[in-house]
C-alpha cells in the first residue's frame, strides 16, 4: 500500500498545482501589496500580515504565464519556507487533495528547461494532472536573501515610523516619550 500525500491545490491559468499541506500556514484574500524595488521580477512586493512583513510571489510571473486582471477568486497562500514566511498569489485555491504516491510520476523532460528547479513531479487524480512543487526551490538562495533583506528593512522602517509617531504625540501632549 502506497503512502497518501495531502496537498493544498491551486490554479494558475489552466494549470493545477499542489504543495504539501504542512507548508501552508493559511490562505487569505489578496490585500494591498507594497511594491519593493530591487527584487526579482516575480516578487510582487510585501504585505503586513498581523505585524509580520511577508514577501509575496506572483505565481503567474514565476511560472511564465501572462499577467491577468486580479479577481475576487485570487488568493495568497501563506507558506513557511525554511523558517521564513512567504506568500504566493494564485488564481484560486482548492480544498485539500489526497493523492497516492503511486499516482505521481517524475516531471516530463520538457520541464527540464522551465521550472525544473522547483517541479518535483506530476500527479494524476480523477483525470486531472497536478504539478507538484518543491517550495524550498521556488526562490533561489540569492533571491530569498534579497527578499529577506528588503522585508527586514521595511519591518524596521515601520517600527521607526511607529516609534517617531509615539514620540511626536508625547511631545505635543507634554508627556515623556516611552
Amino acid at each position: 500500500m502506497s503512502k497518501i500525500l495531502q496537498l493544498v491545490g491551486f490554479k494558475v491559468e489552466r494549470e493545477f498545482f499542489g504543495v504539501p499541506i504542512a507548508a501552508v500556514k493559511e490562505i487569505i484574500r489578496v490585500p494591498d501589496i507594497t511594491p519593493v524595488p530591487d527584487t526579482p521580477e516575480f516578487v510582487e512586493g510585501v504585505v503586513n500580515l498581523r505585524g509580520r512583513i511577508v514577501p509575496v510571489i506572483d505565481m503567474r510571473r514565476r511560472v511564465g504565464v501572462p499577467a491577468a486582471e486580479r479577481t475576487r477568486g485570487n488568493r495568497i497562500l501563506v507558506l513557511e519556507l525554511a523558517g521564513k514566511m512567504v506568500g504566493l498569489i494564485v488564481d484560486s485555491a482548492s480544498d485539500i487533495i489526497k493523492i497516492s504516491e503511486d499516482a505521481i510520476e517524475p516531471p516530463p523532460d520538457i520541464v527540464s528547461s522551465i521550472g525544473a528547479e522547483y517541479v518535483t513531479g506530476v500527479g494524476k487524480l480523477e483525470g486531472k494532472l497536478i504539478v507538484l512543487l518543491d517550495l524550498t526551490r521556488l526562490l533561489s538562495a540569492e533571491e530569498m536573501r534579497k527578499v529577506e533583506v528588503v522585508g527586514r528593512k521595511l519591518s524596521e522602517g515601520e517600527k521607526d515610523v511607529l516609534g517617531r509617531g509615539r514620540d511626536e504625540k508625547a511631545l505635543h501632549s507634554g508627556e515623556a516619550a516611552p
